[in-house]
């Protein structure tokens, strides 16, 4: 579908970040329960649902950047005046505060007690991080030339992949866990700052590209044949590429990366995936699908509850874990995407009313606990004076 005049949204996109959520949460869901025994690498179905797993954390990042990046340069206004800039390090930090929030466990904090699961890092966090991270870079270069933004934004990408065998190797024990936890996986985060920033910055590049050429006529049929050049060429000679680079220099940099180019590989396979829905991009008008791509941080919050037990540690991960046999944990993946993506849209039509309802209970609860103070004070008044009569009493006996 073209963009439409009066959004100029591109509806592919929300297309790609509901394919993205779809297999976050069957992923989420087998890799959690599925047996340790049918793991089996030298299955071809195994295999390749693991390579499309693997797939799906750098599209959504990427997909995430270009629709943040996209709409933050869609306005006129630039600089701080850009009204997209406030709402933006309000989404940053409504993500941080919600992925900190997921791992909370209630039982604990009644116990006086944070686990540390509270302090690891995961795809909410990165997400909100990066969002703050695109802002600054804008804030940087709005009042610079043009090429200023784009060029900041893919050098981010490039020295993030290519330094990451170097850094990676960093324990960062100086730095609090809270903080360390961002930058390596050590205490058992699933997702880091670095390196998964470059997938987000590659796509606000991305974007800035889509809105520089929108009113080209040629421009989807361009998107589709660069699209599938760049993603062939990364997914099948960027590491010949590197270590051509190494036998060339000697410099172990490339002969690191080319012997673990996950990085690169997996941005080929995200520039694939955009040829791919650009492609089809007439056949992804269907309401339900554009709505789970507008709704993914409800169903990702949905998910989390239910798998793996936000609040209460209640959930399928605790009771489940590494137990199911594939006659099971398939069609049970299968009905935990429509349970999580139903709910999730069922909240998303009610959304107002139940807000609403939140907002009238807590008024209401305050209302109550301010008439309790209120009618409570006299009588907090009288223990207290009669308290400081009996303490002046004792002490008087006790001079005496």
């Amino acid at each position: 579908m073209e963009i439409k005049t009066q959004s100029n949204r591109l509806f592919f996109i929300d297309a790609m970040r509901a394919w993205a959520i779809l297999m976050m949460l069957q992923g989420h869901f087998i890799d959690g329960l599925l047996e340790p025994s049918f793991r089996d690498s030298s299955n071809a179905a195994y295999n390749i649902w693991l390579y499309f797993r693997g797939i799906t954390a750098p599209v959504f990042f990427t997909v995430s950047g270009f629709i943040f990046t996209y709409l933050l340069v869609r306005v006129p206004q630039i600089g701080f005046e850009n009204p997209r800039v406030k709402k933006g390090i309000r989404r940053g930090l409504q993500l941080l505060l919600i992925g900190y929030l997921l791992r909370l466990n209630l039982f604990g904090l009644f116990k006086g007690e944070i686990y540390g699961a509270f302090f690891l890092v995961d795809v909410l966090h990165c997400i909100g991080l990066s969002i703050l991270a695109i802002i600054g870079v804008y804030l940087f270069a709005s009042k610079r030339k043009k090429f200023v933004f784009p060029l900041i934004l893919v050098s981010i990408t490039l020295l993030l992949f290519l330094f990451e065998p170097i850094y990676k190797q960093f324990n960062y024990g100086f730095l609090p866990v809270g903080i360390a936890n961002y930058l390596n996986k050590v205490n058992g985060s699933v997702f880091t700052i670095i390196p998964w920033l470059g997938y987000a910055t590659i796509g606000g590049a991305l974007a800035l590209l889509f809105k520089r050429f929108k009113d080209f006529k040629y421009l989807y049929p361009t998107a589709i044949i660069m699209a599938l050049i760049i993603g062939s060429s990364l997914l099948f000679f960027s590491s010949p590429l590197f270590a051509w680079l190494y036998e060339t220099s000697g410099l172990g940099l490339f002969n690191m990366i080319q012997s673990n180019n996950y990085l690169f590989i997996r941005l080929g396979d995200v520039f694939l995936v955009f040829a791919v829905f650009i492609l089809v991009r007439s056949l992804l008008t269907n309401k339900t699908i554009l709505k789970i791509g507008a709704s993914t941080l409800t169903i990702y919050v949905v998910h989390f509850i239910i798998l793996y037990g936000s609040f209460t540690g209640l959930g399928l991960y605790r009771f489940f874990h590494h137990e199911l046999q594939p006659l099971i944990v398939i069609p049970g993946a299968l009905l935990f995407m429509l349970a999580c993506t139903g709910i999730s849209l069922k909240y998303m039509k009610h959304e107002v009313e139940i807000k609403q309802q939140l907002t009238t209970a807590i008024q209401f609860g305050k209302e109550q606990l301010l008439w309790v103070y209120q009618n409570s004070l006299p009588l907090i008044k009288g223990l207290v004076h009669r308290l400081r009569i009996l303490l002046q009493r004792l002490f008087g006996l006790i001079r005496n």
